[in-house]
């Protein structure tokens, strides 16, 4: 399995477990994920040395809680963030100066593709992106754009390749 974590904030953003595609000529990865059910807060006793009484309903005093999401964010613990239209365009400058400084030490063969791709279709759909950041939460770090298939609720998310670094795990 290979895991994919923030090159800034060193936060696991995604796995190979879903279906990944470049785009943008290659500055961006696609995932795709899916909605996804869960259950929460259910304790089965029996793992835990309990035994159902006889005298009672089972599962008393329990409280379990049905949550709706998309994959990738729940799998990866992904934190919901938001940005005005120009809170982004001051975001996205930091954060590609930041991604810039670290290619140049790590892979300078990147630097002239990262900083010449045109990614203009991010502030052209603005409006149907949400945003997510990693688990710690840094501000620095990578905004994940949370994205639907037109006629679909086929969840995706963008994120930029350069970004992001791989792990074998």
């Amino acid at each position: 399995m290979i895991i994919y974590w923030d090159l800034i904030s060193h936060d696991e953003m995604f796995s190979d477990v879903y279906k990944i595609r470049e785009v943008d000529d290659g500055l961006c990865l696609e995932v795709e994920g899916k909605m996804v059910r869960r259950t929460e807060g259910d304790i089965d006793d029996s793992l835990i040395g309990g035994n159902a009484s006889a005298e009672g309903p089972e599962g008393e005093g329990t409280e379990s809680t049905v949550i709706t999401g998309v994959d990738i964010v729940m799998n990866h613990h992904l934190q919901e963030t938001s940005f005005t239209k120009e809170a982004n365009k001051k975001y996205s400058k930091d954060y590609m100066k930041s991604i810039k400084g670290k290619l140049e030490e790590q892979r300078p063969e990147r630097v002239k593709p990262f900083m010449t791709g045109q990614i203009k279709h991010i502030l052209a759909n603005f409006k149907n992106y949400q945003f997510f950041i990693g688990e710690n939460m840094n501000p620095d770090g990578m905004a994940a754009l949370l994205d639907y298939r037109e006629n679909s609720m086929m969840p995706y998310m963008t994120l930029l390749k350069d970004g992001l670094e791989m792990e074998k795990c």
